[in-house]
């Protein structure tokens, strides 16, 4: 890699990355980058603050791209609408398929576990008001931010303008479901210092077991859907 290459590729945000191929999030997990709520920073900044290898990370991130990237990942090149029925019919589907399992779940294990276990009870309240945020968020969503979305992409693509009441409910969502994300991105980040990086104890039951997995695939499956919105979506949505 040429240095000034190397320079605009230190320059990018870690967003940028991932928005272009979403292969390079594994290696930013790896060393536990933010890619979602945190990936405005630059990669040169990034592993400045966190004592990263610059040049060992740059040299992963080239591997995870090397052979060409399969249209079913390339998920900046959708179309907006089908980006967004995507993020509906996968991670909206998802979290309204377990957020509530969670909850009872977790809710459970600080009943059981409490005594041994405080922080079991402190991540309890903590996800039971990420799902109850979350229901309301992706209500927002579904009924009006991507609706507008829809219409607005509508307009541009016949070639026209997008209807002011939208563009400017856009622009007000844009900053509102940003903030939204940044507290559920916290709370998810607290959880995981809480439970230890979701490390088993010896002594509790396979629900607990069961508990913490979840919690694990529930931040796992947030950070791709944040990441869809936040680098992908929005950015685009806000060209509108």
């Amino acid at each position: 890699m040429t240095e000034s290459n190397k320079t605009k590729e230190t320059n990018k945000t870690i967003g940028e990355f991932v928005a272009e191929d979403y292969r390079t999030a594994e290696t930013f997990e790896k060393y536990g980058i933010d890619f979602c709520c945190g990936g405005q920073a630059t990669l040169a900044t990034t592993c400045r603050e966190k004592g990263i290898d610059l040049d060992k990370v740059l040299q992963e991130i080239e591997a995870a791209r090397k052979e060409p990237i399969h249209r079913s990942e390339n998920y900046a090149a959708w179309p907006l609408p089908f980006l967004i029925d995507y993020i509906v019919n996968t991670h909206h589907v998802y979290l309204k398929e377990n957020d509530e399992q969670i909850v009872a779940y977790a809710h459970k294990i600080a009943e059981v576990h409490g005594t041994h276990h405080p922080e079991v009870i402190e991540i309890a309240k903590i996800f039971e008001k990420i799902a109850s945020d979350m229901a309301a968020h992706l209500i927002e969503e579904e009924e009006i931010f991507f609706p507008a979305i829809k219409r607005a992409e509508a307009a541009v693509r016949s070639g026209g303008k997008p209807d002011a009441k939208d563009s400017a409910l856009i622009k007000s969502e844009l900053a509102k479901l940003h903030r939204e994300h940044e507290q559920i991105g916290d709370a998810v980040h607290k959880i995981r210092h809480l439970a230890r990086d979701y490390a088993i104890p010896a002594d509790v039951c396979n629900t607990f077991v069961v508990t913490y997995r979840k919690l694990k695939e529930f931040e796992d499956d947030l950070h791709k859907h944040v990441h869809l919105e936040n680098n992908i979506l929005f950015s685009n949505a806000q060209q509108l």
